[in-house]
């Protein structure tokens, strides 16, 4: 009966993403049709207790406080300071402001928690500063949507929370994980630029240099973003607070600097509550469908009846884990990251408890396979926010999503690369978090 059940999910579930059905809607249907046939459970009573557990959940509140804070930061106007103190320095160095794009998005990343919050947030930025400079179009909104793909990846991804969540792993030991990759996954990004710009230096003109003592000045400015991130991530690594209280410190600190830049105003309130309101709202919603579909499979043992599969099928660690990342692949061509991580952990946490698989480390590779998802044509959702922003300009632009598509495809294949040295080389990812936390 357990694989009858799964069987009819997966077909009800492909069928009802190919014709557009909502991610929550899907899910909830799902779990609730499961239980209704094949379960013997008090189906609302189930139902009513899931979405208030999941919705008062004290870890899940990091994720509006995330959200928050990166609204703020992006309406107070501190992404263009810090973009063009990047540039300033970045500037010498062949493939000039290509450079500050990556660089500006890492850093963003660590304060935002969100891929698309920044890709839209220095896509915003940076754009306008291109349309003049005579940089080719497709690299530089290459690098806009691959430097985006960082969002999540580099703590404190959002991803890594509803991760955390779903598998019952240590959050703080998923950002620490995350650090390395990250860093690395962003100088594999700028070293193809250099590459790119040394044999093709028409491709990204260099940059006039800037006085040493601007470069200096403009250090001062990058300070409040830096207390910003200590603030955000310096007090989960001390062990000082959760992730949700560093979520609270973040907020009210991008706050501060927002009172502190004069931007804090009745619009700007309202602009910032109202998108951090709908985002909320639609991450909580599949949150919750995503709790229902992953308790209906435990009621009806589907989970157990994995298990059993597996370890009658005798398949190896490396056999599953190229299973799964085949699976993401394919499915990121059609689905944003998020959902594909929300609508398929409660299938593969089986398979890897089955396997004794770190789910620290499958948790990085996972973040990493959401993040590809996201600059993976023709669904990718960074790829469309890219767009979206080159269509808004002033003067406008006759080119067509093919040209995102043709400038992140040299970045999409980067992360590949990034995703298999972690899966080849596990201590990217697990030696750092063993170092500050123990086994």
């Amino acid at each position: 009966m357990s694989f009858v059940a799964l069987g009819v999910a997966a077909i009800v579930m492909l069928a009802a993403f190919l014709i557009g059905l909502h991610v929550a809607s899907t899910l909830g249907l799902i779990g609730l049709s499961l239980l209704s046939i094949f379960g013997d459970r008090p189906l609302w009573d189930l139902v009513g207790l899931i979405a208030w557990n999941t919705n008062t959940s004290f870890v899940l509140v990091a994720i509006p406080l995330f959200l928050l804070m990166g609204e703020i930061l992006l309406r107070s106007e501190e992404s263009d300071r810090m973009y063009r103190v990047l540039a300033h320095w970045l500037s010498p160095i062949p493939g000039g402001l290509l450079h500050s794009n990556i660089a500006a998005c890492a850093i963003f990343s660590a304060i935002s928690g969100s891929s698309v919050a920044t890709a839209a947030t220095i896509g915003s930025v940076a754009l306008p500063a291109f349309r003049t400079r005579g940089y080719n179009e497709r690299l530089v909104l290459g690098s806009l949507a691959g430097g985006g793909a960082l969002g999540n990846l580099i703590p404190p991804g959002i991803a890594f929370i509803v991760y955390g969540v779903l598998m019952e792993v240590s959050i703080g030991r998923l950002y620490i994980a995350g650090i390395v990759p990250g860093i690395l996954v962003s100088l594999m990004f700028m070293a193809f630029i250099f590459v790119v710009a040394v044999i093709r230096p028409q491709w990204a003109p260099r940059e006039p240099t800037v006085p040493f003592g601007v470069m200096l000045r403009d250090l001062l400015d990058m300070l409040p973003t830096f207390a910003l991130i200590f603030l955000c991530l310096g007090t989960i690594y001390l062990g000082v607070a959760t992730p949700t209280e560093a979520a609270a410190f973040g907020v009210s600190g991008a706050f501060v600097l927002a009172l502190w830049a004069r931007k804090v105003n009745r619009q700007m309130l309202r602009s910032v509550f109202l998108s951090s309101a709908r985002s909320t709202a639609m991450v909580m919603l599949i949150l919750t469908a995503a709790f229902v579909l992953n308790s209906t499979f435990a009621i009806l043992d589907i989970p157990v009846a994995i298990s059993q599969w597996v370890t009658a099928m005798k398949l190896t660690a490396a056999t599953t884990i190229a299973m799964l990342v085949v699976l993401y692949l394919i499915l990121g061509t059609f689905m944003d990251g998020f959902s594909m991580m929300v609508t398929t952990i409660p299938v593969i946490l089986p398979l890897l408890k089955a396997q004794n698989i770190d789910l620290v480390w499958f948790g990085v590779i996972a973040v990493m396979l959401t993040e590809a998802a996201l600059i993976s044509p023709p669904e990718g959702l960074n790829l469309y926010v890219i767009q979206g922003f080159r269509k808004s300009g002033e003067e406008g632009t006759k080119g067509t999503i093919l040209d995102v598509y043709l400038g992140v495809t040299p970045f999409f294949l980067i992360m590949a690369l990034g995703i298999l040295l972690v899966i080849l080389y596990p201590p990217l990812a697990v030696w750092l978090p063993t170092t500050m936390k123990g086994n």
